[in-house]
């Protein structure tokens, strides 16, 4: 196409106006015919699209985004290796991401969006650098940092919104969407790296080149064509394998970049409803939702995460760092009325609780011994009851021994029961160990 041809299909982008195509634009409603003239329009005039795009990226900054990358809707290259780690169940009680509709969509984004022409990758900053107030003196739960404010989801979906609206405006119609913000059938980290944001680290994250990986990950899917950024492809992690060494229980899975969630600690503190593994337990530490130990030791977070500005992120004062005790012993209302905004309540009551319970049994916070037994004799809720008698055994203590003793005689439950008499033979097993 010649220069004067070129410059006559460029005339012909849509303006402002809404609603409204240009006189040039195929004169049907056939959205095939029109995915033609667009792609024909994005070739005849590349630097028009070109700005589109910079402004697109400018103006995500501007609504808060720290980095905005763009690739296209085709199918992930690396798809096996997430029907591996689904086929090997590292995907533990995650079930929907292994249904077939998800994996269906996974595999091709036009399931989602018929039509779809771009996917707009955005990275959010949450890092808030070190805890704004000391640690109590009291055992204490530990909170992954984007729990540390809001949630999230809304924070990003809102400005999901606003910049559709902005592109809308840019390209002069309605546009179709889809936005999610880690909730959607799509591969992120790899449509991320695709987009030019960063590489895939050995710990699975996101790893920017001057910003690190305390970032959140969102995107728009777009009916509308824009130019793709190149893939970043240099894998910068070398030989390093902080994240490897530093994880408590092994969930990294060394030279595979693959996490196995059933020994994760985000994994189960947060998505795990059910028993939490007893070998597993004392490796826990304090964490009672989320765990940000692979970050925190990463040498690209060391060296270039830095602090964010934004109010939707700034971690609030003090921090969701409750007392264990008082988590283990929160009713449900206390729970709904503390934790209404917060991540903190995907985990539920229940789930809280429990990992409280667990942490307490981890640091043989004996000084808890009273709030365990509690929870033992009186929480609604079984599991609860199991995870505060581990504890107690943990503990070891005569009077932990008697309240496990006391609870089996009344307790009906069957697996808070066999975790009693698992308590009760670690206590007589440590009674007759010799010490050193």
């Amino acid at each position: 196409m010649g220069r004067k041809a070129a410059t006559a299909a460029a005339s012909c982008w849509p303006k402002a106006r809404r609603n409204k195509w240009p006189a040039c634009a195929p004169a049907t409603r056939d959205s095939t015919s029109r995915n033609i003239w667009r792609r024909r329009v994005l070739e005849a005039a590349p630097a028009r699209t070109a700005d589109l795009a910079n402004r697109i990226k400018a103006h995500a900054r501007v609504l808060g985004f720290s980095a905005c990358g763009i690739t296209t809707p085709e199918p992930p290259p690396h798809l096996s290796n997430f029907e591996k780690w689904l086929a090997d169940g590292m995907h533990a009680g995650m079930h929907y991401l292994a249904s077939a509709q998800a994996r269906a969509r996974r595999a091709n984004p036009l399931l989602i969006l018929p039509g779809c022409q771009s996917i707009i990758m955005l990275a959010t900053n949450y890092y808030q650098g070190e805890p704004p107030t000391p640690q109590p003196a009291a055992p204490h739960a530990k909170v992954a940092r984007y729990a540390w404010n809001d949630d999230y989801h809304h924070t990003l979906l809102d400005r999901m919104h606003a910049l559709h609206a902005f592109i809308e405006a840019a390209c002069g119609e309605p546009v179709a969407q889809r936005m999610y913000a880690d909730t959607g059938p799509l591969l992120e980290r790899e449509l991320a790296q695709r987009a030019g944001l960063g590489w895939i680290g050995k710990n699975t994250m996101l790893i920017q080149p001057r910003a690190g990986s305390w970032t959140l990950l969102s995107e728009i899917l777009l009916a509308w064509p824009l130019p793709a950024d190149q893939p970043f492809v240099a894998d910068r992690c070398g030989s390093c394998t902080r994240c490897i060494d530093a994880c408590p229980t092994q969930a990294i899975l060394p030279d595979e970049r693959r996490i196995d969630s059933r020994r994760c600690i985000s994994y189960l503190t947060i998505e795990e409803r059910g028993a939490i593994t007893a070998e597993l337990r004392p490796a826990l530490q304090d964490w009672v939702f989320g765990c940000d130990i692979c970050q925190d030791v990463c040498p690209w977070n060391e060296r270039f995460a830095q602090a964010t500005n934004d109010a939707a992120f700034l971690a609030r004062d003090p921090l969701p760092e409750p007392g264990l005790e008082a988590l283990l012993l929160s009713s449900a209302a206390q729970f709904s009325e503390t934790y209404k905004r917060s991540p903190l309540k995907r985990a539920k009551r229940s789930g809280l609780a429990r990992n409280a319970a667990v942490a307490l049994g981890a640091q043989r916070a004996q000084a808890a011994q009273p709030a365990l037994v509690f929870a033992l004799q009186h929480d609604d809720d079984a599991g609860v009851r199991a995870h505060a008698a581990w504890a107690l055994g943990q503990l070891g203590s005569a009077a932990s021994q008697l309240a496990l003793q006391a609870a089996l005689a009344s307790e009906q439950a069957e697996v808070v029961r066999a975790e009693i008499a698992a308590a009760l033979q670690h206590c007589a097993a440590a009674a007759h160990t010799p010490t050193a």
